[in-house]
Order: structure tokens, then sequence, then C-alpha cells
């Protein structure tokens, strides 16, 4: 495994790069509410990225086929939007997006209720932010990779909600992903010993009900298995001697 520390300059970029995600992200967010598609939100996404003069990290990926990924309701990851997905009162919605900006890739992820959403959902959506919120704390020098994932778990699994097992966050540069590998789940004092310059995508992804997700035949979207709802918030966070800094904080 090898882990590619960032230099002052690849770091200077991937704060800028931070930056305008953050930017992106706040802009889809305003845009999703109730009657809008997931086209049109990927289609803003697209214009966004031309006005930001930048390119969707997304698009093309593996043959990806659109500009960001939208997680509707009981989808868990690698939504593809459609022109059929119409938001509705009471959904939730993911919203995840990759940029690059000078060759250097940022990531980023939010959850946000349409409408009037209830109890449950909006209990999720809290504490999904609270996980990922919670590990961030946890990137520190003097701690491992399984402190971060620790934290997920800990948080999701006290609030009785579950840790998606198949999706992990991961570290992030030139490349989309990179070493290391960061579950949403583990134990304490595990893993890789975190080093300053690491730049991470730390991710939490949780499930209202039992972890377990299934495939579709596109190749790329997970839903939950039970039907129930998951959540999901990301971002790229800079490990320091100072501790975390959260680039893609607007």
């Amino acid at each position: 495994m090898t882990v590619r520390i960032k230099n002052k300059n690849e770091i200077e970029i991937m704060r800028q790069g931070g930056i305008i995600l953050s930017g992106i992200l706040e802009e889809l967010a305003k845009k999703a509410r109730i009657g809008v598609s997931t086209v049109e939100l990927d289609t803003l996404a697209g214009d966004l990225c031309k006005k930001n003069n930048v390119r969707s990290a997304f698009l093309g990926y593996r043959n990806y086929p659109a500009v960001g990924c939208f997680g509707l309701n009981d989808t868990v990851v690698h939504g593809i939007p459609s022109k059929s997905e119409i938001l509705s009162d009471g959904d939730i919605l993911s919203i995840d997006m990759g940029i690059v900006l000078e060759e250097y890739c940022s990531d980023m992820a939010v959850t946000k209720g349409i409408g009037d959403i209830n109890e449950s959902a909006a209990k999720l959506i809290s504490v999904t932010r609270q996980c990922l919120y919670n590990s961030i704390e946890k990137a520190v020098l003097g701690n491992k990779i399984g402190d971060i994932s620790n934290a997920i778990q800990n948080t999701a699994e006290i609030a009785g909600f579950s840790v998606v097992r198949e999706m992990v966050g991961h570290g992030i540069g030139k490349e989309l992903h990179e070493s290391p590998q960061i579950p949403g789940f583990g134990d304490k004092g595990q893993g890789l010993d975190l080093e300053e310059g690491m730049i991470l995508a730390i991710e939490a992804i949780i499930n209202e009900g039992a972890p377990g997700i299934n495939f579709l035949e596109d190749g790329w979207t997970t839903k939950t298995m039970d039907g129930k709802l998951s959540a999901l918030f990301e971002h790229t966070v800079l490990v320091t001697g100072k501790g975390p800094e959260i680039l893609t904080k607007h």
C-alpha cells in the first residue's frame, strides 16, 4: 500500500479545488427541491463545473455516464440521474460529486431532505452528518485509520442505524481513489498510521435499517436491500500537525 503524501503545492491546489467543489454542492443543494429531476441537477452540476473551469472527476470514470451521483431515498451510492426521477415532498437526496482542478481531485457529498421529511429521515440525516464530523475529529497525528472508521461505526450504531460495509472512504489526489481505504467500521488503534500531508476522502454511508445492499443491473446504482432509507456525507480532509483541515468545507 503506497500512500501519496502531498507537498505544499499539491495541498494548495486541492485546497482551492475543495473551495470550488463545496460551492458547487451548495448550489446543487439549493436547486434540489420538489418537482426538480435528478437530470436537471446533473445538468446544473455540469454547468457549474464549466463556470469554475474544472471538470467532473466522475464523468467517464470507469464509464460512469454522469457528472454527479444522486441517491434518492433507498439509493445508497452511485445513483445515475434520470429524467423520470422527480423529487417529491418527503424524499431525501444524497448529492455526491468529485471535480478535477489542475489534475487533482476533490470529493464531497451531502444529503438533504426535500420538503417536509419524517422524524426518522431527519434523524438519519443528522446522525450521518455527525458520523462524518466525529470521524474527521480522529484524523490527527498519532491515530490510525481504524480510529476514523470506529468513530463512524460507533456513532451510527449507538443511534440504531447501520454502516454500509461494501463502500469505503479513500485517499485522494491525482487519482480519485488512492490508498488507503477507510472503511466505515473498524477497531480503534488498528490500520495505517496517519501522517502529515495525507489527504483523505472520508465518507459516512449509513442505512436506516439493515446494512445489506443490492447492486442494480446498470452496474452502478446500489440500493438498500430492505428498501429503507440511506444517507451519505463526505469531505476531503487534510491531515496536519495542527489537526484535520476540511478542504471541502464552505
